[in-house]
């Protein structure tokens, strides 16, 4: 529960950034992870870099395309996936968004604290990187 509060705080400075833009949460992690790729990503790809299921994730980048922010090509290697890439526009709304975030992460990190946010980032990383044993 302290993992979910404290990411419902994070979130509270970001949705109404968000939201100016009509981006929702999981739509703006597709457009980051899409962010700076050399090469597209398949569907599957994406869906690992954003952890996000597969179904909610067609759902998103149908939309995002569909809003012209994100480019979805036949998979020439498997027809059953999707390469997906930034189009012009989705690199355009991640240049102007960019601002909005910075702005974000620094009023956290002024609240915050620098010092306690850099440990913070530490300690996430390594919880992340941590396998946890399945108790059956």
């Amino acid at each position: 529960m302290a993992l979910m509060r404290a990411r419902e705080t994070v979130m509270r400075e970001f949705r109404p950034r968000l939201a100016l833009h009509d981006l929702t949460e999981q739509q703006w992690r597709v457009l980051r992870a899409l962010n700076g790729q050399e090469t597209p990503l398949t569907t599957r790809e994406l869906s690992e870099t954003t952890f996000l299921l597969s179904p909610s994730l067609s759902r998103i980048t149908a939309n995002l395309a569909a809003r012209g922010l994100l480019i979805r090509e036949a998979n020439p290697a498997d027809q059953r996936s999707s390469l997906l890439s930034l189009s012009r526009d989705g690199e355009d709304l991640l240049s102007v968004m960019a601002v909005d975030s910075e702005a974000g992460y620094h009023a956290i990190e002024q609240s915050f604290g620098s010092d306690r946010l850099e440990l913070l980032y530490n300690l996430l990383d390594d919880l992340a990187a941590t396998r946890i044993a399945k108790h059956t």
